[in-house]
């Protein structure tokens, strides 16, 4: 899964094979939870990206060509775009399926959800994309944080590892057997992170609670 500097936007390819419809959902979920998406819209792409990745699956094209998954946002409009293409041709259609019928409803429900949807042929090679913006007014910029040794770091104060943010509770020195000075930072989440006194940490300043080694929980 490739990410964009800033994080405005995030691409990945999937194979033609039943199990990535739920891992679209599975990187959608991943990537919707650090932009601040509430609830309710992340529900909601997850079921047009399910529904806009199988109709791709569907299309009949060589079997080595993969579906392509944009996820993008736009922080001035408030708008959530997810787009997903194929080397398929034709363009896909609202069907007006009858009630005995259980297929043909997926652009429906796409339409229903989506403040607007579209296809556009590929800038680059053969087939399609077929797009859906979703208004999602609380997506949020990414934090931008600040490099500092991790022997600087604090309880209180957020640290970027492992792809994402987490709260630092705890800090503890010691000394490695061999000379210097460990850190290890205890997370919300997660293991410990132990690591060189001088490696350097994103972190950003407040905002979560704290707890000092042998003291007591503190506000960030």
């Amino acid at each position: 899964m490739a990410e964009s500097p800033g994080s405005s936007e995030v691409t990945f390819r999937l194979s033609r094979c039943r199990q990535s419809v739920p891992r679209s959902r599975a990187a959608l979920h991943a990537v919707l939870g650090g932009w601040g998406v509430n609830q309710d819209v992340l529900e909601s792409a997850e079921l047009v990206l399910s529904e806009l990745v199988t109709n791709a699956l569907r299309v009949r094209v060589p079997s080595d060509r993969q579906v392509g998954v944009r996820i993008a946002r736009s922080l001035e409009d408030g708008l959530l775009r997810l787009e997903v293409s194929d080397a398929g041709s034709g363009r896909p259609e609202v069907q007006a399926p009858g009630d005995d019928e259980t297929g043909g409803r997926g652009l429906l429900l796409v339409q229903a959800l989506a403040h607007r949807w579209g296809v556009d042929e590929r800038a680059c090679g053969i087939g399609k994309t077929v797009w859906a913006e979703l208004k999602a007014p609380d997506i949020v910029p990414e934090p931008v944080g600040r490099k500092v040794a991790a022997v600087m770091v604090r309880p209180g104060q957020r640290v970027r590892v492992w792809g994402e943010w987490h709260a630092v509770r705890t800090v503890r020195t010691e000394p490695y057997a061999a000379g210097g000075l460990a850190v290890e930072l205890g997370l919300d989440k997660g293991p410990a992170l132990r690591v060189h006194a001088a490696e350097p940490l994103t972190v950003l300043d407040g905002g979560v609670p704290s707890v000092r080694e042998g003291g007591e929980s503190t506000p960030g």
